[in-house]
């Protein structure tokens, strides 16, 4: 190397006028779901587009002008562009098919606060299934033409590059973003400055820079602290994404959640509608309250105010996922911001208070703060509603306020070009649009079972090249020889794929279970080396470089696929990303998912691998508890979530043995004269019919804004009129019966006989000590239902009791006449709670009696 100093110089291209909105295309992320856009870019120079890493405005500033001068004279090119722009602006800018489809009020506006952020790999400010979920989010918002802005933080550095030595340690390589390769634009203001907000930290006070991307339809602003007004600790704040201690935690936390309110008031958005994306970003809470005292709210009816259009998503399935910070730390970084709020310490403290831990916790806060909360499949529903139901001390689990809305994929992104073109043949263009209509895609059965299958086997040859690439540059960069690369691709033939390929590609977390098929070696060697019918098995994903136990899974899985018998047969594939994760969701036979219920949240992966025709075989848990019909794929019931560990386990893998062994293999090689098992593709076709309309991202956001959206935006208006009037009279009574509860009783004075004739009215009286409540103030009811051997009370029917007067006891009277509409053994409970017509949920203050 010279000893001068080197200096650089990059020289951009200048584009021709009449490819000037190549610029416009690659400066919006609707490329990172429409393949024709891609596919133009890489046109150009294949080369190159692999070295940019498929990033169109990367691409744009290093493709040689003389290519680009060569493509305004190349007729097929210019057809194909024009092509693009037409189906561009007919997307930018055509009216919604279903324009009234949704109850918002025209000026709604939507704010959506996540971590992370995953559209493409040409944006790497993403890390696994939150972001990609935030970005289908996003992508599906766009396709609806929702009011919809989200809030995120852009990280110099996103997640690690990965890849694995011959040892199976997985080896971390991380790289700073130039900002001007990517997406992304500086918010500016009408004088062409840029858009600066500061949020405050200990004794100084931090600058961020706005940024912006455009998703169609969609903005996502992104902050930055990485100025030069900053300290140089500060600048790091955006720097790392998932790095660094709990100072750094918090302090993104912080910018995220006040810095990002602010900055769409620095914009000029005004949000009706505010949606948390799991708890990284619930100190926007704080900031939208601190907002209302400014104007003269008092802090319980700011807080009313702010929950009331608040939607919370929670992502996490046990208690020590839930980001939680020290009282000691909050107080150091929130103590000049209480004084804001004009409340005590104590009430503000009591925000974040979690049942057994000492410390603020980020989803208690943003339970209080909201009014809509949500798992992210059935099963996390219920999951979350025990974890979190300390919130709501006197309800069960199955009662408080959490609900569930399942995820969903964004079709479009991940749905394969071939299956793409082979519905535009079958099913009609209009495909796009009837996402959600389930009867519609029962048409896929009319596809001929050979095209079916040719697909199939087209998707599976395109990932067996991309395997045999990526196994290749491994096996070079890990020394190893030809003959052994021979070993390693022997089986990856993408000019006869018909071996049975099984995937597994996720985030290694030890509750994932990569490892679970390995628990006999004996029996895994009878299913997958039957030289009759082989068995491929491709492994994929990253663990956290803090996560030892889950890099331990990687080099354990390393270390069988080098076992002789195993090589070839067994693969590991490192550099686990998008785009890796497009080919496998798309050519795998068999998608397999092994979680220790119920730790598996939701799980998107084998939704995207059953839209493309691949089998699911999974533990009943996350999505596939809900998605798993007996007949478009194959289940494992969990054992008990009491059930020893080892135990468990062992009794799980043999299920995986069993049914690999005696289902899957044997209906994969049930081949005709035709060279395919006519009975697979009935149970793909009968896959992709139930799953893609019911796991789409649209499906998803359609019910967000049915379930939520919608009612935030109603309850809000409510509460905001005549300057917060509705809000005040909530927090007023809400005060009032926090302090006049405890002294609520209920007495019984007249209550039927153990058996009763059918038809018969029954009179249930009661007396309620209301301790200066009024007798609107509480709903008084009995719940009957049949007695069965374990009924929860969501299943029971609810019958009000009537106020009908008062003693001189001070008691109030209730009655309730009921004719019970069937007959045998019933139950009931008679029980009495606070309510308010203004409550967004009749349980929300979750204070109940019982008699």
């Amino acid at each position: 190397m010279p000893s001068g100093t080197k200096f650089v110089i990059t020289v951009n291209p200048k584009l021709p006028s009449r490819l000037e909105r190549l610029e416009e295309l690659a400066n919006d992320l609707w490329y990172s779901w429409d393949r024709d856009t891609r596919t133009l870019f890489s046109r150009l120079d294949p080369k190159l587009w692999q070295g940019v890493e498929h990033n169109p405005k990367a691409f744009l500033k290093r493709v040689d002008e003389s290519i680009l001068l060569k493509a305004t004279e190349d007729q097929s090119f210019l057809s194909k562009y024009n092509n693009i722009l037409a189906n561009y602006d007919s997307y930018c800018y055509e009216l919604p098919q279903r324009e009234n489809a949704y109850a918002l009020q025209a000026t709604d506006q939507i704010a959506y606060f996540c971590f992370e952020f995953g559209f493409h790999e040409s944006l790497p400010i993403y890390s696994g299934g939150l972001g990609i979920l935030a970005g289908d989010h996003c992508k599906a918002a766009s396709d609806l033409r929702l009011p919809f802005v989200a809030v995120g933080l852009l990280y110099r550095q996103g997640y690690f590059f990965q890849t694995i030595d011959n040892q199976g340690v997985q080896q971390v390589t991380y790289s700073d973003s130039d900002f001007e390769d990517l997406p992304v634009t500086p918010v500016l203001q009408d004088d062409g400055s840029e858009i600066r907000i500061g949020v405050a930290l200990p004794q100084r006070k931090v600058i961020c820079k706005i940024w912006q991307v455009k998703i169609g339809h969609v903005r996502l602003y992104l902050l930055d602290t990485d100025l030069p007004e900053n300290s140089s600790q500060d600048r790091l704040i955006t720097h790392h994404l998932y790095g660094g201690d709990k100072t750094m935690r918090i302090e993104q936390e912080i910018v995220l959640g006040i810095g990002g309110v602010r900055a769409l008031l620095a914009i000029g958005v005004k949000p009706t509608i505010w949606h948390i994306n799991e708890g990284h970003a619930a100190f926007m809470i704080l900031e939208r309250i601190r907002q209302l005292v400014q104007q003269g709210q008092r802090f319980s009816s700011a807080l009313e105010a702010v929950a009331v259009n608040t939607v919370f998503t929670t992502h996490t399935a046990v208690p020590a996922g839930h980001d939680h910070f020290s009282k000691a730390m909050i107080n150091d970084y929130f103590e000049a911001f209480i004084h804001d709020l004009k409340t005590n310490h104590e009430k503000f403290m009591a925000l974040g208070d979690a049942s057994e831990d000492a410390d603020f916790n980020m989803t208690a806060l943003a339970m209080r703060g909201s009014r809509m909360h949500n798992g992210v499949s059935k099963i996390h529903g219920d999951v979350s509603a025990n974890i979190c139901q300390d919130i709501w001390p006197q309800l069960k689990p199955e009662e408080n306020p959490i609900t569930y809305v399942t995820n969903g994929v964004h079709v479009p992104t991940f749905l394969a070009t071939e299956w793409s073109d082979l519905f535009d043949r079958y099913l009609g263009h209009e495909w796009r649009s009837k996402l959600g209509e389930t009867e519609y895609w029962s048409r896929i059965h009319e596809i001929p079972d050979h095209l079916f299958w040719s697909t199939r086997q087209t998707l599976k040859s395109h990932m067996l090249y991309g395997l045999r690439a990526r196994l290749t540059e491994q096996n070079f960069r890990n020394h190893g020889s030809g003959a052994h690369l021979d070993r390693l691709l022997k089986y990856t033939d993408p000019i006869n794929p018909n071996i049975l390929i099984l995937g597994f590609a996720r985030r290694f977390a030890t509750y994932k279970r990569a490892t679970l098929l390995f628990k006999d070696l004996d029996w895994l060697r009878k299913v997958i080396l039957d030289q009759d019918h082989p068995v491929l098995l491709v492994f994929a994903g990253k663990a956290h470089p803090a996560d030892k136990p889950g890099q331990d899974l990687i080099k354990h899985i390393s270390e069988i696929s080098h076992l002789p018998e195993f090589e070839g047969r067994i693969l590991l594939i490192e550099g686990y990303d998008l785009r890796l994760a497009r080919r496998l969701v798309a050519g795998v036979d068999v998608w397999l998912n092994n979680p220790v219920f119920p730790l598996e949240a939701s799980g998107t992966s084998g939704m995207k691998a059953g839209i493309n025709g691949a089998l699911n075989l999974s533990i009943l848990d996350g999505w596939w508890g809900e998605g798993y019909d007996g007949r478009n794929g194959w289940a494992i019931k969990p054992g008990a979530e009491n059930m020893d560990p080892e135990l468990r386990d062992l009794e799980e893998s043999r299920a995986f043995y069993e049914i690999l062994q005696d289902q899957v293999i044997p209906l994969f090689y049930n081949r005709s004269n035709l060279g395919f098992s006519s009975e697979w593709v009935k149970m793909a076709k009968h896959s992709m019919v139930t799953l893609l309309p019911r796991y789409s991202a649209t499906r998803m956001v359609e019910e967000y804004t049915n379930k939520f959206y919608q009612k935030a935006s109603n309850n809000y208006s409510l509460y905001a009129k005549n300057n917060f009037e509705n809000a005040n009279i909530v927090a007023d009574w809400k005060a009032t019966v926090r302090e006049l509860w405890p002294g609520v009783k209920l007495r019984q004075l007249e209550i039927p006989g153990k058996n009763a004739d059918f038809g018969t009215t029954l009179h249930i009286k009661v007396a309620v000590q209301l301790n200066g409540l009024k007798p609107d103030d509480v709903v008084v009811e009995l719940l009957l239902c049949r007695q069965f051997k374990k009924v929860k009370l969501n299943k029971f029917n609810h019958f009000k009791f009537s106020n009908i007067g008062v003693e001189e006891s001070g008691e109030y009277l209730f009655e309730l006449n009921l004719k019970p509409e069937l007959c045998g053994r019933q139950i009931y409970y008679v029980r009495v709670y606070p309510h308010h017509q203004l409550l967004s949920h009749p349980l929300e203050m979750g204070m109940m009696v019982w008699l």
